[in-house]
C-alpha cells in the first residue's frame, strides 16, 4: 500500500531527536548529506557510513563548525559489506555506544540501464548487493541495538521503478521491488515483537548525481533539492507517526 503523509512543515518538537542514534547509509551525497545534516542539527548523533571517507570528514568538520552534535565517521564501501563485517560493525556500534535508535537505508548503485538480456553482469552484482543484499545483513545485525524500551525506525529509501517495475531498470528495478518485499516483510515479522516501526519512502524526483546519471538531459531546476524533502525524514526518523510497513511517497 503506498501513502501519502503530511511533512511540508514539520519541525522534530520536544527534542525528539535530542541525543537519539541514528546510522544513515550513503550520507556523503545527496538524500544521505542532507538528512544527515538535519539529523545533527536537531540534536542526533549520526553514524555517517559511506564509501566516500574524504567527503565524510569534511562534512563531519562543517558539522562540527555549525555547532551541530559531532557524527561518528564509517568509511565503509557496502560493496564489501558481509554478514560477517556487518557483525563486526553492530558490535562495534554496542561496545562504544550501547544502543541505535534509527537506521536509514540510503546508499544506491544506478549500474546501467538497458536490455535485461544484454545487462552487464558486473553492474548486476553491485546493484543487487548494493541496493538489496547489503541493506538486509546490515539491518540483521544491527537489529538487536535497535530493540529498545522506546520506538526506534528502520527506513528504506526506495524508489517508483521499484514499486512499479519498468523495462530496461533491470537490476535496478529489481532490486527495489525486492527491497520492498524485504520491508514488508521486517514490518510483518516485527510488529508484535519489538518497538521497531520499518517503512519505505519514495522521495520522488530529486536533484541528486544518481539522477542526474539516470535521467541524461533533464533540467535539475524543476527538481525538488534534497534539502527541501528532509522534514519527511526527520518525521519517520523521530518516530512522530504511526506508520508501520507502508510504502511512503513525498
Amino acid at each position: 500500500m503506498m501513502t501519502n503523509f503530511e511533512w511540508q512543515n514539520y519541525v522534530p518538537q520536544n527534542s525528539a531527536l535530542n541525543g537519539k542514534v541514528i546510522l544513515v547509509t550513503g550520507a556523503a551525497d545527496g538524500i544521505g548529506k542532507a538528512v544527515t545534516i538535519a539529523l545533527a542539527k536537531h540534536g542526533a548523533s549520526v553514524l555517517m557510513l559511506d564509501k566516500k571517507a574524504r567527503h565524510l570528514e569534511k562534512l563531519s568538520d562543517e558539522m562540527v563548525e555549525r555547532g551541530y552534535a559531532e557524527p561518528i565517521i564509517l568509511p565503509i564501501d557496502l560493496m564489501e559489506v558481509t554478514p560477517e563485517t556487518a557483525t563486526t560493525l553492530a558490535q562495534a556500534v554496542l561496545d562504544d555506544i550501547g544502543h541505535l535508535d534509527g537506521l536509514l537505508h540510503n546508499a544506491a548503485e544506478l549500474g546501467s540501464p538497458s536490455p535485461l538480456d544484454q545487462y552487464d553482469m558486473e553492474y548486476w552484482n553491485s546493484v543487487m548487493h548494493t541496493n538489496l543484499q547489503a541493506p538486509y545483513v546490515l539491518t540483521r545485525a544491527l537489529l538487536p541495538l535497535l530493540k529498545q524500551d522506546h520506538t526506534t525506525n528502520i527506513l528504506f529509501t526506495s524508489a517508483d521503478v521499484g514499486r512499479n517495475a519498468a523495462p530496461y531498470w533491470g537490476a535496478y528495478s529489481i532490486a527495489y521491488a525486492g527491497l520492498e518485499a524485504q520491508m514488508t516483510i521486517w514490518a510483518e515479522e516485527l510488529e508484535t515483537v519489538s518497538n521497531i516501526k520499518v517503512n519505505s519512502i519514495d522521495p520522488g524526483a530529486v536533484r541528486t548525481t544518481l539522477r542526474r546519471r539516470s535521467h541524461p538531459g533533464e533540467s535539475q531546476d524543476s527538481l525538488a533539492t534534497p534539502q527541501s524533502i528532509t522534514p519527511a525524514y526527520l518525521k519517520l526518523l523521530a518516530g512522530d507517526h504511526d506508520f508501520h510497513g507502508q510504502r511512503l511517497s513525498i
